[in-house]
């Protein structure tokens, strides 16, 4: 047979033949963490309020969709004020993160929606609360709107700890 006729697991054996099992059982797990992909969805942040997903495990990595200041249980914001609203987006992040084996110091990159620029200070205020020690690296933006009128959205990607 040709390589390309073969199924995943024919194929890693027929190119490591000669080596030993643990290269083969290395060369798996490479590939199948390399090509998977899995949904993260916890009842302990606010469910999606569109076609998408909580959040994505691949590659060693989740990918945390965009996160409003929601209540997970009335679905209405917490708070009407900026500082409230930032405090329960990353609250309900931290809670995705852990439910997809992560954490808030496993974070690397975030990117931060503001509804008004002049916010900034005050959520910085409150995002270097959760954020302590070695931040991660960070883009802010102004738009025009976002979801539900909120304040701020904050959306993350976090090394996995398994």
């Amino acid at each position: 047979k040709s390589l390309a006729s073969l199924n995943t697991k024919q194929w890693y054996q027929r190119r490591v033949r000669g080596f030993n099992s643990s290269v083969y059982c290395v060369c798996m797990k490479r590939f199948i963490s390399d090509t998977m992909r899995s949904v993260v969805s916890t009842p302990n942040a606010p469910k999606a309020i569109g076609p998408y997903s909580q959040a994505i495990k691949a590659n060693g990595q989740l990918f945390v969709s965009g996160c409003i200041g929601l209540d997970k249980d009335t679905m209405d914001f917490s708070s009407p004020t900026i500082e409230g609203q930032t405090e329960k987006v990353l609250e309900n992040m931290a809670a995705i993160l852990e439910a997809g084996g992560s954490s808030l110091k496993s974070v690397v990159k975030t990117t931060i929606l503001l509804k008004d620029i002049n916010d900034f200070a005050a959520v910085n205020a409150i995002y270097g609360k959760f954020f302590p020690v070695d931040p991660p690296a960070r883009a802010t933006y102004a738009v025009a709107a976002l979801p539900k009128n909120a304040l701020v959205e904050i959306e993350c990607i976090a090394l996995l700890e398994e």
